[in-house]
């Protein structure tokens, strides 16, 4: 039995919990992560999910995502994702999101994360994911026109990938 803290609308937990797959009520949130690790080429760590995945098997999706569980802060939470899905021991503590996008049950953290992994050395979860791969922007938005990819908005692929190593909405070489 998986339980999320409750977040009120400035984000402040409760001190309610709520079971995974149950219905929050209005103006209750939870919280969610995403996490996409870059290498040192520009391109993005894509999973794919498994065929018995409910929503969207068989697809392809950035590194990892999935909601907190109750007590985690959003980086643990996102480094407890990215192990459990792929392997990968980040650490991300004093490590801020780049952005949050808010969605009707919550709010999302996105963590932009430049690491070289050896995708040979990952440990899949079976339950999860089973494929890994380099990809750039160009194969990722393809493979979004192609139905391969889950159906994100290309513009927020494309924002991904801009801002994969700097925090902010300023492009450094232009500052004056």
């Amino acid at each position: 039995m998986e339980l999320w803290d409750i977040y009120d609308i400035d984000r402040n937990k409760t001190g309610r919990t709520i079971q995974r797959g149950e219905a929050l009520a209005g103006g209750d949130y939870h919280l969610v992560v995403h996490v996409c690790i870059f290498n040192a080429k520009g391109q993005m760590l894509i999973q794919q999910r498994q065929s018995f995945k409910e929503g969207w098997p068989n697809m392809w999706d950035i590194t990892v995502g999935g909601s907190a569980v109750s007590g985690e802060s959003s980086q643990t939470a996102a480094e407890r994702e990215v192990f459990e899905e792929l392997g990968i021991r980040l650490d991300l503590q004093g490590i801020r999101p780049h952005f949050t996008i808010q969605f009707g049950d919550g709010f999302d953290d996105i963590y932009l994360i430049e690491q070289e992994v050896d995708l040979s050395g990952m440990k899949l979860q079976y339950e999860e994911v089973q494929d890994a791969k380099w990809a750039d922007r160009e194969e990722v938005l393809e493979m979004i026109r192609k139905v391969e990819f889950i159906p994100y908005y290309e513009n927020y692929i494309k924002l991904l990938f801009d801002m994969k190593t700097s925090y902010g909405c300023h492009k450094k070489e232009n500052r004056l």
